[in-house]
């Protein structure tokens, strides 16, 4: 069995540069307070359940806390109500939000603040998203661009695209010209997604006409991650979304000779290593044994 790790499996930068500002905090705890992220900082269970392990806590935004704690802006950045709410309480906070993320919220801002509707490109309940949008008062979110073809646009509006992050490339470039083409050729479009994201799904893309399957590693509720096994999927290839070695189907990996193996962008290397170290050793037990039972 060969096994072909892509060279952009796991943390991208964003994730990796909010980690380190939670590992300076927790490395430099309140004398008092508590640490506490809004929601999870990333979207791996195995990294949140660490920090969990070292006193860190969650909390939704909704409850006052105490001027001793600390906050962690997540790196999905979030809705800029909860953020002015944290900041009348007069905590400390430690903005975390991916510059990329921050970036689209300036430009979708300035957008906006021209009396411009927001056409945005993401899953609607993803934490990213509802931070985005929060910056624009008027905005329709979709998810396709067969859902944006439901939606009446208006002549006598003004609307801009921008995209969540992590979207797909093929797909949002799809949007952008049927927008040009059907709705309006002076159209602001922002290009939001992250130049990383691009070169995941690019890299998946040709991994996947190289191999006969693919197992993609990272968090279910992973919006990045879901898109690598779908662009991977898409393909025709067997193609496999775990969060854990554990998880794993060998039997079902056991009848290809080449694999290859990809993570999100939120999945830390020492999962990503164990994975392919089970793999590997999985697998030739499980040739060992054909063996045997063929003499």
């Amino acid at each position: 069995m060969e096994l072909i790790i892509a060279k952009t499996a796991g943390f991208c930068m964003g994730v990796d540069l909010a980690l380190h500002k939670l590992d300076n905090a927790v490395a430099n705890p309140p004398q008092e307070g508590i640490i506490y992220t809004l929601g999870p900082i990333i979207h791996n269970p195995q990294v949140l359940e660490l920090y969990k392990s070292q006193g860190v806590q969650q909390t939704d935004g909704k409850k006052n806390l105490a001027a001793t704690d600390v906050v962690i802006i997540r790196a999905h950045g979030i809705p800029r109500q909860i953020l002015d709410r944290f900041k009348d309480q007069n905590i400390t906070i430690i903005d975390a939000t991916c510059p990329k993320v921050k970036k689209a919220q300036i430009l979708i801002h300035k957008q906006a603040e021209q009396n411009k509707h927001l056409l945005l490109f993401g899953e609607r309940d993803h934490p990213e998203v509802r931070g985005l949008v929060s910056y624009a008062p008027k905005h329709t979110v979709f998810e396709s661009l067969e859902e944006l073809r439901t939606h009446t646009l208006h002549d006598g509006q003004k609307y801009f695209l921008a995209a969540q992050t992590t979207q797909d490339r093929e797909s949002f470039d799809a949007i952008r010209d049927y927008l040009l083409l059907n709705v309006d050729s002076s159209m602001v479009i922002l290009d939001t997604i992250c130049a990383a994201t691009k070169d995941r799904q690019e890299e998946v893309r040709e991994l996947s006409g190289r191999v006969q399957a693919m197992i993609v590693v990272g968090g279910k509720n992973s919006g990045n991650t879901r898109r690598l096994a779908q662009i991977a999927l898409e393909t025709g290839i067997y193609t496999v979304h775990i969060e854990i070695a554990q998880e794993l189907p060998i039997k079902e990996l056991a009848q290809f000779e080449r694999i290859g193996l990809t993570a999100g962008a939120s999945t830390p290397s020492w999962i990503i290593a164990d994975v392919a170290t089970t793999l590997q050793e999985r697998l030739r037990y499980s040739s060992e044994e054909k063996s045997k039972k063929k003499l």
